[in-house]
């Protein structure tokens, strides 16, 4: 809807700010009116909830115009961020391990998080020698990692699906 202007006004009096940002002061409505009209101009209420209610003159037209460019331009300029996901076994190669990394290390360098996931089979547990695999992988990967990421979360050990979330380091 908007703010009120012009005859919508429905205040006796004014608290006046004009076109290049004056304070003129309190006056009644209809003599500020007339002060924008005057000008070509709209008398536009900016706060309403103070007492008098502040009013400016300005041109409406171009002050919703610069609104909506000023709000595309940061909706233009911002940045979301992704949560992008690479999956490895736990018995992987280091070379294989080599090739995941740079994908993760590209998404890192793009700004985005990555969620690093163990695949399992089944509902087995993936044990090495009679030890769990997959915290031993993860360390290399962490390492691996070093300055260009933070490692922002872990998976609970009682998950069914292990992984671990590395933001990218500031």
């Amino acid at each position: 809807m908007g703010p009120r202007m012009n005859g919508r006004i429905f205040a006796k009096s004014v608290q006046v700010i004009s076109a290049n940002g004056q304070n003129l002061g309190v006056m009644p409505t209809p003599a500020a009116l007339q002060l924008a009209m005057d000008d070509g101009l709209d008398l536009v209420e900016i706060n309403a909830n103070s007492t008098p209610p502040i009013v400016k003159i300005m041109d409406y037209g171009k002050f919703k115009y610069d609104q909506k460019k000023r709000a595309n331009e940061a909706r233009k300029n911002q940045k979301t961020i992704e949560l992008k996901e690479v999956w490895v076994k736990p018995f992987i190669e280091e070379n294989d391990l080599n090739i995941k990394m740079k994908k993760v290390f590209e998404f890192l360098d793009s700004g985005n998080k990555v969620k690093i996931a163990v695949m399992t089979r089944g509902n087995k547990k993936v044990l090495a020698r009679g030890k769990d695999a997959v915290p031993e992988l993860f360390a290399r990967i962490v390492e691996t990692i070093g300055e260009r990421g933070v490692l922002e979360s872990k998976s609970k050990p009682d998950e069914r699906t292990k992984s671990i979330i590395i933001a990218p380091a500031k």
